[in-house]
């Protein structure tokens, strides 16, 4: 790894410890590189005015208020990102395939010229086989109302076909392989539900903010489906226990 690369790569691991000293010996493991390698390019980081706070044997942080150029990506994450615009591409909903296809361009034309080969041919691939259901909902106007924390009152179809009609409180959209799904609170059910975007018969987005913050709904329900699957797990080791009594 050459030092320009090597320094960059240290300010990255700085930034994504969140404000938790990071020793030098951490550093040096996660870059396979010597301890002494690190604390020359820490304090030629120093001398370059980067706002290092920190010592050898404690560890550093990198302190509020740094910025760097947004496109100094490296190989690797060349590489992350055109693997991750390509599945966008194949499994997004049209705005976000439009949006991946223009961050392809984006990216293509920006970076420096030896790592073009990165980005305009990827040795990276995301194939995809298998027919993807169509949306019957506007997704980008879905997002927006995640955004907004605004309400939809939908008409929803169930996999015998029958109809429902719910006010839901969208929380996020889950991307899967072929099907896509709208997590929500459901006024109805007084539970959150996942809701299939094909099945989506009808959707009026309300101007009317749900009263609970997003926030606090997405953690609610992440613990309920983390509750859910460890229920699921104990189920499963007590029936594998049956089975060998």
């Amino acid at each position: 790894m050459r030092r320009a690369e090597r320094l960059f790569q240290i300010i990255q691991i700085l930034r994504r410890s969140k404000r938790r000293p990071i020793t030098a010996g951490d550093i040096a493991g996660e870059l396979e590189t010597s301890l002494r390698t690190i604390y020359r390019d820490i304090s030629q980081l120093l001398a370059e005015r980067v706002p290092i706070r920190g010592e050898a044997g404690i560890g550093y942080i990198l302190e509020d208020g740094f910025d760097m150029p947004p496109l100094m990506l490296t190989a690797d994450e060349i590489e992350a990102a055109m693997l991750g615009a390509q599945w966008v591409m194949g499994r997004g909903d049209a705005a976000l395939a439009r949006a991946a296809r223009d961050l392809v361009a984006k990216i293509s034309i920006v970076v420096p010229p030896h790592l073009k080969p990165l980005a305009l041919d990827s040795t990276l691939v995301s194939p995809n086989w298998k027919r993807i259901e169509s949306d019957t909902v506007d997704m980008a106007r879905v997002r927006a109302s995640i955004h907004a924390q605004t309400k939809i009152a939908i008409a929803y179809g169930d996999e015998q076909g029958r109809a429902t009609e719910r006010v839901i409180w969208p929380i996020a959209v889950s991307y899967w392989e072929l099907v896509r799904v709208i997590v929500a609170w459901c006024e109805l059910r007084k539970a959150f539900r996942s809701f299939r975007t094909d099945r989506v018969r009808t959707a009026d987005f309300l101007s009317e903010r749900y009263p609970t913050p997003r926030t606090r709904l997405t953690a609610q329900w992440r613990k309920e489906m983390s509750e859910a699957i460890e229920r699921g797990a104990y189920k499963r080791r007590q029936e594998q226990q049956q089975n060998r009594t």
